[in-house]
């Protein structure tokens, strides 16, 4: 009974929140009654008194006597605070650390401190932390955005943002709604072509690709993957790649691989475009399973070199990634923002791609 309750306050406080966020219960705006509360949810009294008071410690309504509940101003403190917020995917492994130490370096040479959340790629988590630093005081924002090849349905958040004046860049992705705000990118449709030339000009012709179906990253190696074949001559089979989604990312490639490697004098195939380092090393995994040798039967490679590219049990080629680089010219543009200047011409500044040629791919006989 008690979780009971709670659940019905926590629910209620959080869709007044969202309200409030959202603009649709705007600064000044008397809430209904606690009657009117208790009526329209079907709630205790005591359950909507528990939600107002959750929202009156959060600086989101205040209550007046005699007159009621309302909605507070919840505009930014004036002045600069030197506290910038970074929303990035996921914070302690694969590149996210050397992203993330990009980003500190410049901020605290500019005497700004830092507020981290990592999503686990979760649109809910993203959702909950921009409602969270809406709340705060900070001078900017730095976001890799969650699943960004998906509709966002909490666009209002970012225009919330705008409202207040907070600039914000989005890191290695965006939200097609969001395109003409400021992009520090690589350009991962180049990259996805250079590593599939790359074994073309080596003879591989009957490639793999393993991309990511909820992010702009493997949708752009893809359209990469697909142009550089083309250019050859090779005909697209769309048999030949392979899908997963954010949470079977260490499953549905190993397995789907596994399951190839098994049938491979049906469905024989030279190499493998992995969409990154962490996917390749599942795919080398895979192959190995089933006695399938790298590079000697199968050519492999990743993206992004990260330290699995370099000491797995197969060192991959694989495409360079400047992480820290990244994240301190994420840094650099943000400052730039936050002291009033604005990006010249494009919106979008791409970072090229470099190939890291190791032992992962030969040369086919």
């Amino acid at each position: 009974m008690p979780q009971e309750k709670k659940l019905k306050y926590y629910d209620l406080m959080e869709e007044l929140r969202e309200k409030i966020l959202g603009g649709d219960i705007r600064p000044g705006d008397k809430l209904p009654s606690e009657n009117e509360l208790t009526k329209q949810y079907g709630v205790s009294r005591q359950t909507v008194r528990k939600a107002l008071e959750i929202l009156q410690d959060e600086g989101l309504v205040y209550a007046e006597h005699g007159r009621g509940t309302f909605c507070s101003q919840m505009l930014p403190r004036t002045g600069k605070t030197h506290n910038i917020a970074v929303i990035t995917t996921y914070l302690t492994d694969y590149i996210f650390p050397r992203v993330v130490q990009g980003i500190d370096q410049v901020m605290t040479e500019n005497g700004y401190s830092i507020i981290l959340k990592n999503t686990k790629n979760s649109r809910a988590m993203e959702a909950k932390y921009l409602e969270e630093l809406l709340q705060k005081n900070i001078d900017g924002l730095i976001i890799e955005p969650s699943k960004s090849q998906i509709f966002c349905r909490h666009l209002n958040l970012y225009e919330l943002l705008d409202k207040y004046h907070i600039p914000y860049v989005f890191i290695q992705g965006w939200y097609s709604h969001l395109e003409n705000k400021p992009q520090i990118l690589m350009d991962d449709r180049k990259g996805g072509y250079m590593i599939t030339n790359y074994l073309i000009s080596r003879g591989y012709k009957d490639i793999v690709g393993v991309f990511k179906a909820d992010d702009i990253q493997g949708q752009e190696r893809h359209k990469g993957y697909i142009q550089a074949l083309q250019d050859a001559g090779i005909i697209y089979d769309p048999d030949k790649v392979i899908w997963f989604y954010t949470e079977d990312r260490k499953s549905h490639p190993y397995d789907i691989i596994r399951e190839m490697a098994k049938n491979r004098a049906s469905k024989y195939f030279d190499s493998v475009v992995a969409y990154n380092d962490q996917t390749a090393l599942y795919i080398l995994q895979a192959l190995e399973a089933e006695g399938i040798k790298c590079p000697d039967d199968v050519a492999l490679t990743g993206f992004d070199n990260s330290s699995l590219a370099e000491t797995c049990m197969v060192p991959l080629t694989t495409i360079a990634h400047p992480q820290e680089k990244l994240g301190s010219m994420a840094a650099k543009l943000l400052i730039k923002l936050m002291n009033g200047g604005s990006m010249e011409g494009n919106n979008r500044i791409m970072i090229e791609p470099e190939i890291v040629e190791r032992d992962s791919v030969g040369w086919l006989k």
